[in-house]
């Protein structure tokens, strides 16, 4: 979910983008986990899926965002490179998962959004002994797109939330010691809370103590910066429509850059529950990639998701596997097309002629945001709703043209029809979208994507990387 706003983009924060243009808001999901279990939310059986959707118009991106730099909006591109590499448009309809440790189960059923992949953690105390403080959260969503961990405190239960240790030393903090909290703007809103200590368990791996952000605690006060460039307020789990976000983009940290400069609407120390300040943060005080923090399999993850008809299925279950490359299970393929990206894990798309900077593959986002004028739109939502399927195809190159450029063919049906299906899983479902591509969710279907961590390897092959 790279949800950045354009201007300084740090993987972090940009796929949930889409969360909230394609959310559908069919139950007001509470949170309130105690024990060891969330499952006392009410989360639908099946979507309800409305005679007559008012949906926001099609994603506009900020002209600036509160970090200062301009929008590095798309420009027309003068070449297209020649012979580029094919990369398969769907694969097997379902996939045979593979046996560890090192996996997790991914679980796209629609109960509060289409597209959208969860899976389950475990979030413990690293102060207490045994794992009688620690609390298994599901319905977190898998986001490549941004960075962290960040967990609804409705979905730990208030006195959970409270005990785990407070993140303190912050750079321009004068005492020292006091608490931490991060305004993390997304291109669908922001999330708001204290950053917290914490150990963090992914199916059969387990990270060491790193920083996460305990969402909606209520500890401070929303600073004004943050309510402004932020956009609407997603820190609570019915505005989410998750228990949180899993981050597990091509960073290690999620803003590098404020860990030298201060920027509005990003980190800040809080000397009391009313006043929190604009700070600079060292990279090991700030949320963390999970996977980073893993003793083995750290160099990456492998999404995989299986094939779908045109019109989309009920659900879909797929597989995260760790690592790449570390052991048997999780070997990336001599044919996979590596794509390497930059700093805050951006690439370069070509459509129809055009250079689209920045494009990020984010499964948090979850449909495909590429501007086209030319294909028909709905007039209720924005979203695109061409009369007839639409087979397109797109260049993906890497920063600076280092490495071959490929061809990745995609398609874009009507949403109106997709979504009368009653289906949540679609491959083909788009809108309309401006100084940013995402290649969301859609994209993830019938492939494995690899996403590679920057400053690891993987064989001869220097992260950061996304491989398909």
């Amino acid at each position: 979910m790279q949800f950045k706003p354009i201007a300084r983009l740090p993987a972090m924060l940009l796929p949930t983008v889409a969360l909230l243009a394609v959310s559908l808001a069919v139950s007001a999901c509470g949170g309130g986990g105690s024990g060891n279990s969330n499952a006392v939310i009410d989360w639908p059986a099946t979507p309800s899926w409305p005679a007559s959707i008012v949906w926001p118009a099609a994603p506009s991106w900020p002209a600036s965002s509160g970090n200062g730099s301009p929008n590095s909006n798309s420009t027309p591109g003068t070449s297209i490179p020649a012979n580029p590499a094919n990369a398969p448009a769907n694969g097997p309809a379902a996939i045979t998962p593979v046996a560890g440790p090192n996996t997790a189960t991914i679980t796209v059923d629609g109960k509060t959004s289409i597209n959208q992949p969860y899976v389950t953690i475990t979030v413990c105390n690293p102060n207490a002994r045994g794992n009688s403080q620690c609390v298994t959260v599901d319905r977190m969503i898998l986001d490549t797109g941004s960075t962290g961990v960040r967990v609804a405190a409705s979905s730990l239960g208030t006195a959970f939330a409270a005990q785990l240790p407070a993140q303190t030393g912050a750079t321009d903090d004068p005492l020292g010691n006091s608490p931490i909290a991060q305004c993390a703007t997304f291109g669908s809103g922001f999330t708001w809370g204290s950053i917290k200590q914490a150990t963090v368990t992914i199916g059969g791996e387990t990270s060491s103590v790193m920083p996460i952000e305990v969402i909606g605690d209520g500890a401070f006060a929303t600073p004004a910066d943050c309510v402004a460039h932020g956009g609407p307020n997603l820190s609570s789990a019915a505005a989410l429509g998750a228990n949180g976000l899993v981050g597990i983009s091509n960073l290690v940290r999620d803003d590098p850059d404020s860990a030298t400069r201060i920027y509005p609407a990003s980190y800040y120390y809080c000397t009391s529950a009313a006043s929190c300040t604009n700070t600079r943060v060292p990279l090991d005080k700030q949320s963390m990639n999970p996977v980073a923090g893993f003793p083995v399999n750290n160099n990456g993850t492998i999404i995989r998701l299986p094939g779908l008809s045109s019109s989309g299925a009920v659900s879909a279950t797929g597989q995260l596997v760790f690592g790449i490359g570390t052991q048997q299970n999780n070997i990336m393929p001599a044919s996979a097309n590596v794509l390497p990206v930059d700093q805050y894990g951006y690439f370069t798309s070509i459509y129809k002629g055009r250079m689209l900077h920045p494009s990020a593959i984010d499964s948090g986002t979850n449909i495909l945001l590429f501007p086209d004028s030319t294909i028909a739109t709905s007039s209720a939502n924005g979203f695109y709703a061409p009369a007839s399927p639409l087979t397109l195809s797109a260049i993906f190159r890497s920063p600076g043209g280092t490495a071959t450029p490929i061809n990745v063919p995609f398609g874009i049906d009507n949403a109106n029809k997709l979504w009368a299906t009653g289906n949540s899983a679609f491959n083909n479902i788009g809108a309309n979208a401006s100084g940013i591509v995402l290649w969301g969710l859609p994209f993830f279907y019938g492939r494995s994507v690899y996403t590679a961590l920057e400053n690891t390897t993987v064989g001869a092959q220097a992260g950061p990387f996304v491989a398909f």
